[in-house]
């Protein structure tokens, strides 16, 4: 992927699969990683590639609404991805794939994804609660913050602006130890109107900061030495359409951590006050012991 490209067509790059061999009748595609300073893939990149093949299976009037993966082993960003798309099942309103993204010939995720086909019903949904600041609010007050020069490279090439609430963790320990955080997103420009692109997209940043309120209940930033965090599962639940170049609110927090694992869920609502997606994930995590 060239270097020269701006975060956000680096992501739309990574984003845009190639189909697999025309004479053959499989649901297979392709695609490319971001470059990755660990040289792990970013999970959020793969759920959306994953989400995207299972898509391009499905009929146009069905949209994803849950999808469960795992992460079975560490990608290598170095290297592009095969995706394989099984159709389990397509019924009346519901149509079902199972997803698998290789490297090297063996799979690194795993995903199921539901699919269907958007019927009137029942509606309702939590409220988003009052008082938080608004990004406009947190722009204006933001002060110069001094951040590890790694990790500010790391913010800068993201297609996905991020907005802490309470302050970020990518330089000194939180002062106070909470399980959950507010968090404003959305990608650095538009990236167009193609519905299908809006939520892998949505799926994309929801792996970004999940993982924090784990962290932030211990008191533990992303530069404590010898840190190990790595994603085990991930859940999404798509509620209401949603577009992810405006804001939209994550909160997350993390009701247990226990035996090197971490669980956190998150909402996430658009300006408006529509709960757009919830989320869960399971994190395997490493703090060593204070020297």
């Amino acid at each position: 992927m060239p270097h020269e490209l701006d975060p956000v067509d680096a992501m739309l790059a990574v984003l845009d699969l190639s189909s697999g061999d025309a004479r053959t009748t499989e649901d297979i595609f392709t695609g490319i990683s971001h470059p990755m300073p660990s040289g792990r893939i970013f999970g959020g990149q793969v759920l959306a590639q994953a989400i995207l093949a299972a898509d391009r299976t499905t009929g146009d009037d069905r949209v994803p609404h849950s999808m469960h993966g795992y992460f079975l082993r560490p990608g290598d960003a170095g290297q592009g991805l095969t995706f394989s798309v099984d159709r389990i099942h397509d019924g009346r309103s519901f149509s079902t794939r199972r997803t698998q993204a290789f490297q090297s010939g063996v799979p690194i995720f795993s995903m199921i994804a539901s699919f269907e086909r958007e019927d009137p019903g029942l509606d309702h949904q939590a409220a988003l609660p009052e008082g938080i600041p608004s990004p406009d609010e947190l722009i204006a007050h933001r002060g110069e913050t001094l951040r590890h020069p790694h990790s500010q490279r790391l913010l800068d090439q993201s297609p996905i602006e991020v907005l802490h609430v309470s302050g970020d963790l990518y330089g000194d320990a939180p002062a106070s130890h909470e399980p959950h955080q507010a968090v404003w997103m959305r990608t650095r420009r538009p990236i167009g109107d193609e519905p299908a692109l809006h939520r892998a997209v949505l799926a994309y940043l929801s792996d970004l900061t999940i993982q924090e309120p784990v962290l932030r209940a211990h008191g533990v930033s992303w530069l404590r030495p010898g840190l190990k965090v790595a994603s085990l599962d991930h859940a999404m639940w798509w509620h209401r359409p949603a577009r992810v170049d405006e804001w939209l609110l994550y909160l997350q927090e993390s009701p247990s951590a226990r035996g090197g694992r971490g669980l956190s869920t998150g909402r996430l609502f658009d300006r408006d006050g529509s709960l757009v997606a919830s989320v869960a994930q399971e994190i395997m995590i490493r703090v060593p012991a204070d020297s």
